[in-house]
């Protein structure tokens, strides 16, 4: 038989694999007696654990989420995925880097020295577009996460792009949770909107959610049956935008990123930031940079230059026809 210790962390290994465990099969398991097993969930008990007994033909335990957090137990390839996931922690734009950073160390302190080196080698640099994926608020997240497992409507603020700037104050919005999900280091609510009556995509950081909730709704079939293949169907297309260039406008980096779309916008200097951004056609990515009122200095490709021609002409002769027409007015 396995010392009273060792067999009380198989015994907890066995009741976290599965929700309910009849006595004589954690009996057979363990190859003790019930009565023992008896005696070792009350010893799990006294530790915080709490066991509950379930009722049958046999009789039976479950562990069951409790008010404390007692110590937890994780195999090794457990304790090193839990360590991975809190050191990349900073690239999920959850707003959570500094307590993934605490909670790491607190894993990494009581783990066997052999553990320790595994996850010690493991460095991550985390790149990200600066200043294109804002901040999520944790509490917004938990707020969403609740409304999506009730199916209640969500009542919420949406921050309009530019809207602030001119100083709108959009109504208030409804919409029906459907999944929370991350795309490309940004999160999304998918919802039904009950306003437009159609699916759409909602960017998380300009969310404020709204109490009370609305009432609760019966789920819709969201198109594709996936939400995963719904989400990629939406945003699909700028994968596809295959005209991608890079210029250098003069203009800092915080006045460029919060109209920046998914470009990648890198500060250079107090006033001069690189933007790489992708379009339709050299022609729609011209036009998108000149809405900027800042000098360009095209790094490439050519054809993203010779489509800056193109525009710098057009809107050349446009300036000269309007100018030949109000002269003949005028006269």
């Amino acid at each position: 038989m396995p010392k009273t210790s060792a067999r009380l962390l198989s015994l907890l290994s066995l009741l976290q694999a599965r929700r309910d465990w009849p006595g004589a099969l954690l009996a057979e398991r363990l190859q003790v007696s019930a009565r023992t097993v008896r005696r070792d969930v009350d010893r799990l008990r006294e530790l915080g654990y709490p066991v509950a007994a379930v009722k049958g033909p046999d009789g039976g335990y479950r562990l069951e989420a409790g008010a404390a957090l007692p110590p937890l137990l994780f195999d090794d390839d457990q304790a090193v995925a839990l360590a991975v996931a809190l050191r990349t922690a900073s690239v999920t734009g959850a707003g959570i880097e500094e307590a993934s950073a605490r909670a790491l160390n607190t894993v990494r302190q009581v783990m066997p020295a052999r553990l320790r080196h595994r996850v010690d080698a493991l460095r991550v640099t985390a790149v990200e577009r600066a200043g294109s994926w804002p901040r999520v608020d944790p509490q917004v997240l938990l707020a969403l996460s609740a409304v999506v497992r009730d199916r209640e409507v969500l009542r919420f603020d949406y921050a309009a792009p530019g809207a602030a700037d001119a100083g709108q104050q959009p109504p208030p919005r409804r919409a029906e949770p459907h999944h929370l999900v991350t795309w490309s280091g940004r999160w999304y609510l998918v919802a039904w909107d009950l306003e437009r009556a159609d699916w759409r995509t909602f960017r998380v950081d300009r969310i404020t959610p709204r109490v009370p909730t609305g009432p609760r709704f019966t789920p819709r079939e969201l198109p594709g049956g996936s939400v995963a293949g719904f989400v990629a169907d939406r945003f699909q297309g700028h994968e596809r935008q295959v005209c991608r260039g890079e210029v250098v406008l003069s203009l800092p980096a915080s006045a460029v990123s919060p109209y920046a779309r998914d470009a990648l916008v890198e500060e250079l200097g107090a006033d001069r930031c690189r933007v790489v951004v992708s379009a339709w056609s050299w022609t729609g990515l011209a036009s998108w940079l000149g809405r900027f009122d800042a000098a360009i200095e095209v790094v490439g490709p050519p054809e993203l230059a010779e489509a800056c021609g193109r525009l710098a002409r057009r809107y050349a002769e446009a300036a000269q026809s309007s100018g030949s027409s109000t002269g003949a007015i005028s006269s």
